[in-house]
């Protein structure tokens, strides 16, 4: 099945998203770099993307950077003065990203090094202006904890999207071990039983194997 998910993501990708110079130099980059093989694929890429024309997003928060492929999806469907604020703990990982946005001429982007948690607390005790889109994937473990966050940093209005919270269907596992699975099952918990968020889950099939999106919008 691998195979021929492989080969459906490489059909629309084809017929979809434009040949870009700049994305593709991104990926090589990390690729050089040996960063984690981990990005969104570019079909996931431009779902965000299109997400953020439709909600008429103008601040965005990132919690997890990587190469910072998504992030540049993302700045190129802000508006003039829009702005993303994203979050990286690996320094490496960070100067590539850091490279790759100078490279695609983006420069809207406010790169923050260092423990996400310690970022998302300094932002509220800074008294930082609420975000309208917050796109959350980062450590597994740490999602319950940057959901917390994130809701202090949200208004109404506010869509939040989280990565990689299928994790090959072992979800459903209670009993598994894994730390990434026992994150995306406690996000998801405090997900259905905040009374000021409404969400759902789509499972995903692609290149990058059998995953999903959770996305919630803020209601009040």
């Amino acid at each position: 099945m691998q195979d021929l998910w492989t080969q459906v993501d490489r059909y629309f990708s084809d017929l979809l998203i434009p040949p870009d110079a700049a994305l593709d130099a991104a990926l090589a980059a990390n690729r050089n770099a040996e960063l984690p093989a981990i990005d969104v694929t570019p079909l996931q890429g431009k779902f965000l993307e299109l997400l953020l024309r439709i909600s008429g997003a103008r601040r965005v928060l990132e919690i997890g950077t990587l190469g910072g492929y998504s992030t540049m999806w993302l700045a190129r469907a802000l508006p003039d003065g829009g702005q993303i604020v994203t979050l990286e703990l690996v320094p490496h990982h960070a100067e590539i990203a850091r490279i790759n946005l100078r490279n695609a001429g983006i420069a809207n982007v406010d790169l923050h090094v260092g423990p996400a948690l310690e970022t998302l607390q300094a932002l509220v005790a800074n008294g930082a202006a609420p975000f309208d889109f917050i796109f959350i994937d980062a450590d597994k473990s740490g999602y319950p904890e940057y959901l917390e966050w994130s809701l202090k940093l949200s208004r109404p209005g506010t869509a939040i999207v989280a990565d990689n919270v299928v994790r090959d269907g072992k979800v459903i596992e209670p009993d598994n071990t894994d730390p990434n699975i026992q994150g995306v099952r406690r996000f998801t918990e405090l997900v259905a039983a905040e009374p000021r968020l409404s969400a759902t889950v789509l499972q995903t099939v692609a290149s990058k194997g059998y995953d999903g999106f959770a996305l919630a919008v803020v209601l009040r």
